[in-house]
């Protein structure tokens, strides 16, 4: 078989399709289903606007909080911590036992600890100058 190899910035929808089925395919029959599905809290002003939001997912038994961002001016009102709890009961209703989240900035690094997330490894320097944290909680 002949091949070559491409980089790209710019991959094409479905090679990127192709290549998560390929390898859930894989995952699936080397560990079990995942049973991925997404996860989302958002806080709507009166306007409907999202003012804060999580997104992430589910999947083998674990939360996974991707991006996690709260506007200005709710800040140190205890936002990340409601959706937080939301997210994690939602985690609960649908099995899963254990949650994980990362961040490069501290002070949301404390916010999840306060959350009970414990660290369990870092990134020096990514990026440059910061670490990224991660995090990780036992639900039930």
């Amino acid at each position: 078989m002949h091949t070559t190899l491409e980089t790209t910035a710019n991959p094409l929808p479905e090679d990127l399709a192709f290549l998560a089925e390929r390898l859930t395919a894989f995952n699936d029959g080397d560990v079990g289903p995942s049973e991925k599905k997404a996860l989302a809290v958002f806080v709507r002003d009166e306007d409907g606007a999202v003012v804060a939001g999580i997104s992430g997912y589910t999947a083998w038994g674990w939360l996974y909080v991707q991006w996690l961002w709260v506007d200005e001016r709710l800040r140190g009102q205890h936002m990340a911590g409601r959706m937080l709890d939301a997210a994690e009961q939602e985690a609960l209703a649908r099995g899963c036992n254990n949650a994980w989240i990362d961040t490069f900035n501290p002070n949301a690094a404390k916010v999840y600890q306060r959350q009970g997330y414990q660290p369990f490894g870092t990134l020096a320097d990514f990026p440059v100058g910061r670490s990224r944290i991660f995090l990780r909680k036992k639900l039930a």
